[in-house]
C-alpha cells in the first residue's frame, strides 16, 4: 500500500453500523460481562483504553511501521513518559538543536531526577561515537531539527553504537507520509500529533510507536500508570486530520520549496534553511532516508527591523507558535519557543533575533510570496 493511501485505509475501524468514520465514544467507564464468571469486555475504565483512542493508536502505528502505538494528551506528554523508560543515573545523547520543551523537560525535569543529557550534533556521527560512555541508555533525535533544519542520518546512528541503547526519534515534522524512523533503526517514533497530523490547529495530541514488542508492556503501563491520554474527541479529530495528510504535504512542501527559492534572493534574507534546497548539508542524506522535505522553513533576515515587519505586518500569515496546519504560520525561536535558553547558548546555536520559523501551510504560494513582500517593505 502507497503512503498516500495508506492514510486513508492503514487502519480499517470496524463499526458494526456500517459508519465509515469511527464513533466518538464518550463512556468513562464500562460494564463487564457477567456469566458463570466474570468476563471482562476489551474495555473497561477509558484511561486504560477507549475505542476512539484505540483506533488512533493502530492506525499511527500502523502508519509508522510499528507494533504499538500509544496516544497521549500533548506530544510533550508522549515525551516525558517515554523518557520514563530510562533510570537515574542513565545518560542520553540528544540532537544539540532541539525544540525548546524538550531541552526545558530534560534540564528542568529529568536532570533533577538523575538522567544524564549530553546535547551535540548527532549528524557528525564521530562527535556521537566520542560521546558513548558505559551508562549511554538512549539517543533521542530530531531530523530535521527545530529550528535550525539539521539532519541526522538515522542508519548511520544505528550502526554506530550498540544494539542496546534505545534510538528515539521525534518526527513531527516530517510525519509517517514522508519517513519512517523505525524501518531504519529507532526503536520509538514520537509525534505531537497537534501539529501535521491534526492539521487544523484545533486539537492538542502526543504518540509514541514502538519497533518492539518487548518495550510494550513497560510503555502500556507507564501511560496508564501516568494517565495523560488523549480523549475521544480529540482522537477523532486526530483521526480525521490523517485521513487528508497525504494531499496536505504534498501541497505544503511544493509550497515550501517554492518560497526558499524565493527567500534565498531576497535582499533582505541573509539565510533560509530548508532541506530540500540541494545545498543544504543535509539534502543528500534527506534524499536517501525520506520520501520528501517537509515544509518547514527558517531563514534569517538583514535586520531585526526586517524581522520585526514580517512578524507585525503579514496579512496571511499568522504570527503563532505552534506549526503543521493548512494555514501558515511564522514565528521566532528567539523569544518563543526557545526562550528559556541562555542567550550565549542559544546564540551558539545559530538561534539568532533575527532567525524566522516559518510553517508554510496550503494556500496559493503567489498569495504567501505577496504577503511577504509586503510585509518586508
Amino acid at each position: 500500500m502507497k503512503p498516500d493511501t495508506a492514510c486513508i485505509h492503514a487502519f480499517k475501524h470496524q463499526e458494526p453500523t456500517g459508519g465509515i468514520a469511527a464513533p466518538i465514544h464518550l463512556a468513562s467507564t464500562y460494564r463487564h460481562n457477567i456469566g458463570d464468571s466474570i468476563d471482562s469486555t476489551n474495555f473497561v475504565y477509558s484511561r486504560i483504553q477507549n475505542p476512539t483512542r484505540e483506533t488512533a493508536e493502530k492506525t499511527i502505528a500502523a502508519l509508522e511501521g510499528g507494533v504499538e502505538g500509544y496516544a497521549f494528551s500533548t506530544g510533550m506528554a508522549a515525551i516525558a513518559t517515554v523518557m520514563e523508560l530510562f533510570e537515574a543515573g542513565d545518560h542520553i545523547i540528544a540532537t544539540k538543536d532541539l525544540y525548546g520543551g524538550a531541552i526545558r523537560l530534560f534540564r528542568m525535569v529529568l536532570e533533577k531526577r538523575g538522567l544524564q543529557f549530553d546535547f551535540l550534533d548527532t549528524g557528525d556521527i564521530s562527535a556521537l561515537k566520542a560521546a558513548l560512555r558505559p551508562n549511554t541508555k538512549g539517543i533521542y533525535l530530531e531530523t530535521p531539527t527545530n529550528p535550525m533544519m539539521d539532519i541526522t542520518d538515522i542508519v548511520a546512528v544505528k550502526a554506530s553504537i550498540p544494539d542496546d541503547i534505545l534510538i528515539i526519534v521525534d518526527n513531527t515534522f516530517l510525519t509517517p507520509y514522508f519517513l519512517n524512523p523505525l524501518a531504519l533503526g529507532a526503536d520509538i517514533v514520537i509525534h505531537s500529533g497537534t501539529k501535521y497530523l491534526g492539521g487544523h490547529s484545533d486539537t492538542t495530541a502526543g504518540f509514541a510507536i514502538i519497533k518492539d514488542i518487548g518495550l510494550n508492556e513497560k510503555l502500556r503501563k507507564l501511560h496508564v500508570s501516568i494517565g495523560a491520554c488523549l480523549s475521544p474527541f480529540d482522537s477523532y479529530l486526530i483521526l480525521r486530520g490523517i485521513k487528508t495528510l497525504a494531499v496536505r504535504m504534498d501541497k505544503a512542501q511544493e509550497n515550501a520549496l517554492t518560497l526558499a527559492k524565493w527567500l534565498r534572493n531576497h535582499p533582505k534574507v541573509t539565510k533560509v534553511l530548508y532541506p530540500g534546497l540541494p545545498d543544504h548539508k543535509g539534502h543528500e542524506i534527506m534524499k536517501k532516508q525520506a520520501r520528501g522535505f517537509g515544509a518547514m522553513i527558517s531563514f534569517e533576515t538583514d535586520t531585526l527591523e526586517t524581522a520585526n515587519n514580517i512578524l507585525r505586518h503579514t496579512k496571511l500569515i499568522s504570527y503563532a507558535e505552534s506549526l503543521g496546519c493548512v494555514n501558515s504560520l511564522i514565528t521566532i525561536p528567539a523569544t518563543c519557543t526557545h526562550e528559556d535558553l541562555p542567550e550565549e547558548e542559544r546564540l551558539a546555536r545559530g538561534i539568532t533575533d533575527q532567525l524566522l520559523r516559518f510553517s508554510v501551510g496550503i494556500e496559493n504560494v503567489h498569495d504567501l510570496i505577496e504577503d511577504l513582500q509586503q510585509a518586508m517593505n
